[in-house]
């Protein structure tokens, strides 16, 4: 019996070879593409018709990917690695809502300044993600649009690099620190939903914060008189 065991367990491979390279060069280009395409748009003036075509064409190409991925999973070419042969030919209303989960994603952290892992931590968990896998690919995923901001705010000389690597120190040693301590939790308590519970409470603590800081805002403009509209995007001056 032990022997059976030995031979069905997974041979251990190096970092390298347990990277889908394909997949890495898929987000590559997009992470390349939207580069281009937002640093075009801050050098072309606003709402001219050169301004919305760069706008624009960032739609076909999340939708060209993200819709060749949808179609690799639904015929079978491509499967949820973490999750083995169910991983594989998920239902088309499945993955039209995990789309939907992504784009919603996108949009939370670019208009309030979130991390998309807020979203795409718990959608991957309902997905049948292990916790390990699901919070290591949402910060992964994360990544890529954090350091699209990053490169193009630095070229365009608005990115103040002492008070980012003050900052970027500070999270590597958080970082250390918490999956250290993660890690021991998990090992004693023999667990891995620990993940889950700390997922959930930092997403609690960071909507009532941000919540919060939203609602002390709007009273103080309330008591200024100030204007709470929207701005003419037209007329906007960065």
């Amino acid at each position: 019996m032990e022997k059976e065991v030995k031979e069905l367990a997974e041979p251990e491979v190096s970092i390298l070879e347990n990277v889908c390279w394909k997949e890495f060069g898929l987000l590559v280009f997009v992470w390349i593409a939207f580069l281009v395409l937002q640093i075009t748009k801050n050098y072309t003036a606003t709402c001219t018709t050169v301004y919305w075509v760069v706008n624009l064409l960032q739609i076909p190409v999340s939708l060209g990917v993200s819709g060749y991925e949808a179609i690799s999973l639904y015929k079978g070419w491509r499967k949820i690695a973490s999750k083995g042969d169910s991983g594989t030919n998920l239902q088309v209303q499945q993955l039209i809502t995990y789309c939907f989960f992504g784009v919603l994603a996108g949009l939370v952290g670019g208009l309030l300044g979130l991390g998309g892992g807020f979203i795409m931590g718990p959608l991957f968990l309902e997905l049948g993600v292990p916790p390990q896998v699901s919070s290591a690919t949402a910060t992964f995923a994360m990544m890529f649009s954090s350091s699209m901001s990053v490169v193009e705010y630095h070229l365009l000389k608005r990115f103040p690099v002492p008070y980012a690597l003050y900052f970027v120190a500070v999270a590597t040693v958080a970082a250390f620190i918490g999956q250290h301590f993660v890690r021991r939790m998990i090992i004693l308590m023999g667990r891995a939903s620990i993940i889950i519970f700390i997922l959930a409470s930092t997403i609690f603590i960071s909507a009532i914060s941000l919540g919060g800081v939203g609602i002390s805002n709007m009273i103080g403009k309330i008591e200024r008189r100030e204007y709470m509209g929207f701005e003419n995007l037209c007329t906007y001056d960065v």
